[in-house]
């Protein structure tokens, strides 16, 4: 079942959309704004985003911008009032994988959606992440760093997997907690920078980096 993002701040048309969506099969989830949409899409829990563009907090071009910069790969679908030339050209350069304006049918954004992740479905799946000499196979669940094997618990896999995937970003304590724990996880344990000292341990101290009163990054 595929798991679809609606990033919208109009609730009428978040709700149409919603609904459209859930009775032909698919999970979604409703944000209504832009920081909270690009949180959630940066988490890789969902198969495709649907995008407003004037939204509070980041806009749409801002969220597709960071997205991208961070190697999130997640297909968008920008849904917007926005009709100019200008505003779709820089939408599709920006990383937007289509461009629907408003007011719209829902049987064309179904269509949309559909094609969407059919073409991802086909993209060639990455079975190896790496960073410099530190690679991570997700088929063995194994890391390598350098020309050793380590062998990690299914909690370090998961934190490992999600610094190769936003290499040189920083990732806070908030987003690291979310992907790897949930979000009903207490936010003021320590768990975050205990298992960041374990990965040290098994990878080498300079592999992950303290941004102080930020979080930590992949070098």
């Amino acid at each position: 079942m595929n798991r679809i993002l609606i990033v919208e701040d109009e609730e009428r048309i978040a709700s149409f959309v919603e609904k459209g969506l859930r009775s032909n099969g698919f999970t979604t989830t409703v944000v209504t704004d832009g920081d909270a949409g690009y949180e959630y899409a940066l988490t890789g829990g969902f198969d495709l985003v649907v995008l407003d563009i004037g939204l509070p907090g980041r806009d749409g071009f801002t969220i597709l911008r960071e997205l991208r910069e961070a190697r999130v790969t997640v297909p968008v679908i920008v849904l917007t009032a926005r009709d100019s030339v200008r505003d779709t050209v820089a939408g599709l350069e920006g990383g937007a994988d289509d461009w629907m304006t408003k007011p719209f049918r829902f049987e064309e954004l179904l269509a949309r959606v559909r094609l969407r992740l059919r073409t991802a479905a086909r993209a060639p799946e990455v079975t190896v992440l790496r960073s410099g000499s530190l690679s991570l196979d997700l088929r063995t669940r194994r890391a390598r760093s350098g020309e050793r094997t380590v062998d990690l618990t299914a909690r370090e896999f998961v934190l490992l997997e999600l610094f190769l995937r936003h290499p040189g970003q920083v990732l806070s304590r908030e987003q690291i907690l979310s992907h790897v724990w949930g979000y009903d996880f207490d936010p003021g344990s320590n768990i975050v920078d205990v298992y960041v000292r374990t990965l040290r341990k098994k990878l080498g101290a300079e592999r992950v980096e303290t941004v102080r009163g930020m979080g930590y990054r992949l070098p």
